[in-house]
Formats: structure tokens, C-alpha cells, sequence
């Protein structure tokens, strides 16, 4: 099993662990329960524990749901930033010398087809030739306006250069985007606090059916669900998808 495997379907993974383990961790609380009665008082102070850690449950959640929502809006933001910074240097490019200005437009055409193929990239081997592709073709890209702008060094040329620059950064902001997951550690917390709030209500149940024990169970799963989904680049339900690239593509083409 490939990390890129897990990857793509690493929020239906978290879906079923959530809802198998409440599940249980319910009805272990439900067995607990039996064996303990609680008084008037004692129910009194376990009510008010139960109801911290549900408050708390939901504002992690709350707080985590966020993390994830912000990381989804900065990739799709770094996706428009690389749509713009491409268009803007191929039409930069054109006050270069006629024997280097089409020559660079082509290499963006087809840098750019790589741009679009790494967002739609689901399998890893696929991903790693696509990245080595880029890599090469930046290293051509950079070479060829800076041995164009240094033969004619002026101050369109110049602008040429700033442009290709921004265009190699982008990229670079992409990737490190993609990168940024939320931390292991909130996943352990949100799981911690799930399974205890879980627990309690098991424990504090008079008696429990079929339909309320699949309440708790159900509802958090979705909700770790949606936040895996979001967190997750290559998979689940909600893809960004480089439509800001891809109506480029069109433009450059028809150009």
C-alpha cells in the first residue's frame, strides 16, 4: 500500500474508524454503567462532565473544520495566483528577441499542461514523473529568458525575467500548500475527546436503543469525515479542480 494510496482514500478510512470506534466505546459505557449506580448527586456532577466534553468536542471540531476549510481556500488561491503569473509572462515574453520570445511561449504551453496535470494527478508514480517534468522544463524556462535578457539587458527584458520568477515561486507556494495538512496531533485530540464523550454517554445512559446509540456515532463520523475530505488534496469527494489553469490552456491556445 502506497502513502499515495492511503492518501486518496484516507477520508473514508477516517469515516469508519470514528464511527466503529464510538460505536464501541459506546457501548463499552453502556456495560460499565450497568455495574455502577449513580445517585442523585453523583448524576448531577456526571452531567456536567458530560456536558464539558461535549462542549469541548464541538468547538475542536469547530476549530479543526476551520484549519481545513483555510488550508482548501489557500490552495485554490495559489492555483489562481499560478494562472495569472503564467499569463502575465507569456505576454511578457513577447518584447524578447524574435528568435527567444516564441520559443519560451511554446515552453509555457506546455509548462502549463503540467500545472494542470498535477492537480488532476492521482496515482503516485504518475505524480513523480509529472514533478520531475516540471522541474526540468523550469530549469529551461529560466535559463532561456535569463540568456535572452542578459544578450539584450533592458528594462523589458528585465520584466520578462521578474515574470518567469513569479511563475517559478508560484509553483513553489503550490507545492508547500499541498503539503500543509493539519497536524497529527488534532486528529489525537478530536479522537481522544470523541471516544470519552462516547464513553460517558454509554455510562450514563438508563438504557440505551438502536437508534440513539447510532446518533453520536454517526454524526461525528461525518463531521471528521467532511474534515479529512477537505484536508485531503488527491481524494475523497470535494477536488480542487484547475479551472483558472485549464481556461488559460484554452486562451494560450487560441492565441
Amino acid at each position: 500500500m502506497t502513502a499515495q494510496w492511503f492518501e486518496m482514500r484516507f477520508p473514508i478510512f477516517v469515516f469508519l474508524f470514528t464511527f466503529i470506534g464510538l460505536l464501541l466505546s459506546l457501548r463499552l459505557g453502556v456495560f460499565l454503567g450497568k455495574k455502577q449506580n449513580l445517585d442523585k448527586d453523583s448524576r448531577e456532577d456526571f452531567n456536567i462532565v458530560l456536558g464539558g466534553t461535549l462542549t469541548l468536542l464541538g468547538l475542536i471540531i469547530g476549530f479543526t473544520f476551520s484549519m481545513a476549510v483555510s488550508r482548501y481556500d489557500l490552495r485554490k488561491s495559489h492555483e489562481e495566483d499560478e494562472a495569472n503569473a503564467i499569463g502575465t509572462e507569456f505576454l511578457r515574453v513577447e518584447v524578447l528577441p524574435a528568435a527567444d520570445g516564441p520559443k519560451i511561449q511554446d515552453q509555457l504551453k506546455k509548462y502549463l499542461e503540467l500545472r494542470i496535470a498535477f492537480y488532476k494527478a492521482r496515482d503516485s508514480v504518475q505524480l513523480e514523473q509529472i514533478n520531475q517534468d516540471t522541474e526540468r522544463l523550469q530549469a529551461e524556462l529560466w535559463s532561456a529568458t535569463r540568456k535572452s535578457a542578459t544578450a539584450q539587458p533592458t528594462a523589458l527584458s528585465a520584466l520578462s525575467v521578474s515574470g518567469m520568477n513569479d511563475v517559478l515561486n508560484t509553483q513553489g507556494y503550490t507545492q508547500a500548500a499541498w503539503l500543509n495538512r493539519i497536524p497529527y496531533a488534532a486528529w489525537l485530540l478530536m479522537v481522544a475527546i470523541a471516544f470519552l464523550s462516547s464513553l460517558l454517554i454509554g455510562i450514563g445512559a438508563h438504557k440505551i436503543n438502536i437508534s440513539f446509540s447510532l446518533a453520536l456515532p454517526l454524526v461525528t463520523a461525518i463531521a471528521f469525515f467532511l474534515i479529512a475530505d477537505l484536508d485531503s488534496p488527491r481524494g475523497g469527494l470535494i477536488r480542487l479542480h484547475p479551472e483558472n489553469l485549464a481556461s488559460l490552456s484554452g486562451q494560450l491556445n487560441a492565441h
